[in-house]
């Protein structure tokens, strides 16, 4: 299985704070599994840190690589395809950092990981 992860589902598998279901944890922690993470992920934690949205996230922007590493995840890079599919997506959904996620899982035949239904509008295959 290959995965991408969203942001809200790597910060919970990081930091805890919400329970992730068996089968999520299952899928994130079997190592037959490529596990992708996209620098829109630390985008979004930063964005959010600096503006108050997320306190407390202070190591996890330091040790952002080293915590991939760490775990045996792989960066997705963000291609130019990835952003024309983000921004061409139809529909209301407005957030882009999901907008962009969906784009990648979509590009890359990737099952995306997250926990919030908006992105089954944006055409990605999810799990949770």
């Amino acid at each position: 299985m290959r995965l991408l992860l969203d942001t809200s589902t790597l910060l919970w598998f990081w930091l805890g704070g919400r329970t992730l279901s068996r089968p999520v944890m299952d899928a994130i922690t079997d190592r037959n599994h490529l596990v992708y993470v996209s620098p829109i992920s630390a985008m979004e934690i930063a964005t959010k840190h600096r503006v108050g949205k997320l306190p407390g996230v202070e190591n996890v922007l330091a040790t952002f690589d080293e915590a991939l590493e760490a775990d045996g995840f792989q960066s997705l890079p963000v291609l130019n395809m990835h952003a024309r599919l983000a921004g061409s997506i139809p529909g209301d959904h407005r957030d882009p950092f999901d907008r962009l996620l969906a784009a990648q899982a979509i590009t890359e035949g990737l099952l995306l990981v997250a926990s919030d239904a908006a992105f089954d509008t944006l055409g990605a295959r999810r799990l949770w």
